[in-house]
């Protein structure tokens, strides 16, 4: 007879719940000696190891929504001038497609950049002078100015960009980030969005929730809107007459009710809501210390550009607010800029905006630097598309407006894991088609999801009896750009 075998069988319910509750003792140890030990496993690496090791530990996206013009203020082209109101030629043009809002004009006139540009820093970017504080940073940003997309207006454009799919129903990517990696915080979402309008376009396209959304994922993996203004979070507070001691009680019920029927069903999302309500009280107290910016000096709200009230249309004060989420683990702040879609009255809207953003990004990327957290994170500015060198409506002296352009335009990045003031890729003499080293939205996201740690053709969720990834089964790779 094999003694291990009959002590194995002799061993009751009653000496193993025994034996479980000493290894309970030690995992609680465990998560308060190394809160890291408790973070969601990587999907796709074995035993929930991240696929090589990261450049980057966390992603501030600064999403310009609406498609910034790439024309006025990242990519010089000082020959357009030459070619002001003159007809964009159709060896240029090559027979796109345009949009219903200017397939029906039979004039298509190039507009010249407004604005003077300048060159900043050792590396000599030519930036125009609608952003002089971006300039300031000049030589820490890595600028891609062959950005291209496969959509032509908004919603499925923000999509694509968001989930490399321009249908809905797929994970964001911060959703992704969160599924594959997990949080370094337990008491914050390992993604947040926050979202500001701007004072350009006062009627900008709405933003859907889906943007952020997890899709097949489990929920628990959606990102975790945030107001600038408010309460922070809707209905995080205890209503009346609820003390936490009462609430605890309640969510301990719902949990093992919960956890009733996520035994009789197997159904992931009920788990994944039990978490939810877990991360929501813990969020009781993390969000209100978050959200409190008393502690901050006059300095850094100075340098931010925070005032009181609304008036810097909520955007100062969510890039203070992502600096300090990111210095407490939160995995991927996406902070979406509405008011960008500027069809008409450029000159005019297109000056507010940068108004709007040109202080508190330097900032952002000034801040970080200082505090040693940029070598570690990585900071994205850019929109969804760019705009048309051609004229929408009539050009006037003093007024013209720019359609949607997908064919080219220039995303920003600065900290970890990328080269310092390179710039990566080129147009030609109209900014109209790319003419040097071409970036795919799925070679971007690619190319994060590798800063990352993570191969995003191994980082795959199983969804109807398909493996599904961020980029598809697309995307490169931006090699040149890296550190």
């Amino acid at each position: 007879m094999n003694s291990h075998q009959e002590i194995q069988r002799l061993l009751t319910r009653r000496h193993f719940f025994g034996r479980m509750s000493a290894g309970i003792g030690g995992a609680a140890l465990a998560s308060v000696m190394n809160p890291g030990l408790l973070a969601s496993p990587a999907a796709g690496g074995p035993a929930g190891a991240l696929h090589f090791p990261p450049k980057v530990k966390r992603v501030i996206w600064l999403f310009m929504s609406g498609g910034p013009s790439h024309i006025d203020l990242f990519d010089y082209k000082p020959q357009l001038r030459n070619h002001h109101g003159e007809q964009l030629p159709a060896s240029i043009r090559m027979g796109q497609r345009l949009t219903g809002m200017t397939s029906g004009q039979s004039s298509f006139p190039c507009v010249a950049p407004m604005a003077n540009w300048r060159q900043h820093g050792q590396s000599g970017l030519w930036m125009s002078e609608l952003l002089p504080n971006m300039g300031r940073v000049a030589d820490d940003l890595c600028v891609i100015k062959s950005m291209w997309t496969e959509a032509i207006n908004h919603d499925p454009a923000v999509t694509f960009i968001q989930t490399g799919h321009q249908q809905a129903g797929r994970p964001a990517l911060g959703a992704w980030l969160s599924y594959g990696i997990g949080s370094e915080n337990q008491q914050l979402p390992g993604f947040v969005v926050m979202i500001s309008q701007g004072s350009g376009n006062k009627t900008d396209q709405p933003l859907s929730t889906r943007y952020w959304g997890s899709g097949f994922l489990p929920g628990e993996h959606q990102g975790v809107r945030f107001r600038s203004q408010g309460d922070p979070v809707l209905f995080l507070g205890n209503p009346p007459g609820m003390d936490p001691a009462s609430r605890r009680r309640m969510l301990d019920a719902t949990g093992a009710l919960n956890s009733m029927a996520a035994d009789s069903f197997g159904d992931p999302e009920i788990n994944a809501r039990i978490a939810q309500y877990e991360m929501a009280y813990r969020m009781q107290t993390s969000v209100p210390e978050l959200s409190d910016l008393s502690g901050e000096s006059a300095a850094t709200l100075d340098a931010y550009g925070v005032r009181d009230g609304a008036t810097d249309g909520g955007f100062a004060r969510n890039c203070l607010l992502a600096r300090r989420m990111v210095e407490r683990g939160v995995r991927f702040v996406q902070l979406f800029h509405r008011g960008w879609d500027q069809h008409g009255d450029l000159p005019k809207q297109i000056r507010g905006q940068c108004q709007d953003v040109d202080r508190p990004s330097a900032a952002l990327i000034e801040d970080l630097k200082q505090r040693g957290l940029l070598e570690d994170t990585l900071v994205v500015w850019g929109g969804e598309f760019g705009r048309t060198v051609y004229s929408q409506g009539a050009l006037t002296q003093d007024n013209h407006g720019r359609d949607h352009h997908g064919r080219c335009y220039t995303v920003l990045l600065a900290g970890a894991g990328v080269k310092a003031g390179f710039t990566f890729g080129a147009t030609d003499d109209y900014c109209y088609n790319i003419v040097e080293n071409p970036v795919h939205v799925h070679d971007l996201n690619a190319t994060l999801l590798h800063l990352m740690g993570l191969d995003h053709t191994r980082l795959t969720f199983k969804f109807q009896g398909r493996q599904f990834r961020l980029t598809d089964i697309h995307g490169e790779l931006v090699r040149p750009i890296l550190a």
